[in-house]
């Protein structure tokens, strides 16, 4: 990976760590559901172009069932559920939550395609989850309903992902990338727009609030697809996923520097504890040690 890459692997992490903190403005004013049907629909549209420049929605026909289903798992339902908890937790907050989808990826992989988990990929799975532990329990009140009703919301949002992930690797690998976020964005916008309508504001979102949305589809979604495929084309999908890495850190500063949040101890040692879970579950920090070794 060159500088070039590697700066970019960085702007695709500020992107989507910038993402928590549009959903932490949007969505008390639009709903949770409301603000994922536009997100979704201006990012399907801002990708459009891109779809039909590179010519690669050829043959795609009997794929749309699955990709569909993808859009709805994969996007529409996560995206939704996530913007849900950011009406009670910070925006660094949901974005450590977000940071546990490589190890329910793994899980899912374990359980669905029959991928080998390691013994040390079990104990990342432990670790993992007690960095989750350690951030609900660490706020230094007891946990309450709301709070335990977002967490949830968020850790079901990164076992959708999940399952979304492996759907792709089992049913459509042969799909270009591109066609792939293109159209699943445009599903997922369908999906909830119906939703929508019947949950439509009582009052005008203000402007901040749209403009939230407006860079949440194109910046956070559309930019981000750009960056992100064109990464895994360039220097393969192993070392564009390490940018799970990055992602909390970005979430926790935009947090800090545009809303105030504040960023506690228990955050640090949550987010750290799910990394180290992550690395361990997924193999990076094996890899890694072999790879020193060698």
């Amino acid at each position: 990976m060159n500088l070039r890459q590697l700066l970019e692997l960085v702007v695709l992490a500020a992107l989507w760590g910038a993402s928590f903190l549009f959903m932490r403005i949007g969505a008390p004013e639009m709903g949770p559901i409301g603000l994922i049907a536009i997100r979704t629909l201006v990012a399907g549209l801002f990708l459009l172009p891109f779809l039909f420049f590179y010519n690669s929605h050829r043959g795609v026909r009997r794929h749309v069932p699955a990709i569909a289903l993808v859009g709805i798992i994969g996007s529409a339902m996560p995206f939704a559920l996530i913007a849900y908890a950011t009406l009670t937790v910070t925006a660094g907050y949901a974005s450590i939550l977000n940071a546990t989808t490589p190890m329910f990826g793994a899980l899912v992989a374990w359980a669905w395609l029959g991928d080998r988990l390691k013994p040390s990929g079990i104990i990342g799975l432990l670790i993992g989850f007690a960095g989750v532990i350690v951030l609900v329990w660490g706020r230094g009140e007891m946990p309450t309903l709301q709070l335990g009703t977002a967490v949830a919301a968020a850790v079901t949002a990164t076992l959708l992902y999940a399952l979304a992930a492996t759907t792709t690797k089992r049913y459509l690998a042969e799909v270009h990338p591109l066609t792939l976020a293109t159209l699943s964005q445009l599903f997922a916008a369908a999906s909830l727009l119906p939703l929508a309508l019947l949950a439509v504001p009582e009052q005008m979102p203000s402007a901040i609030a749209w403009w939230s949305v407006i860079l949440l589809g194109i910046a956070s979604t559309g930019i981000a697809y750009v960056i992100y495929f064109k990464l895994i084309s360039q220097v393969g999908p192993t070392k564009t996923l390490t940018v799970t890495y990055l992602i909390p850190a970005f979430g926790l500063f935009w947090g800090w520097l545009f809303l105030e949040e504040q960023i506690s101890m228990s955050m640090v040692a949550g987010c750290l504890l799910i990394l180290l879970g992550v690395g361990l579950t997924t193999g990076v920090l094996a890899n890694r040690r072999r790879g020193v070794k060698g």
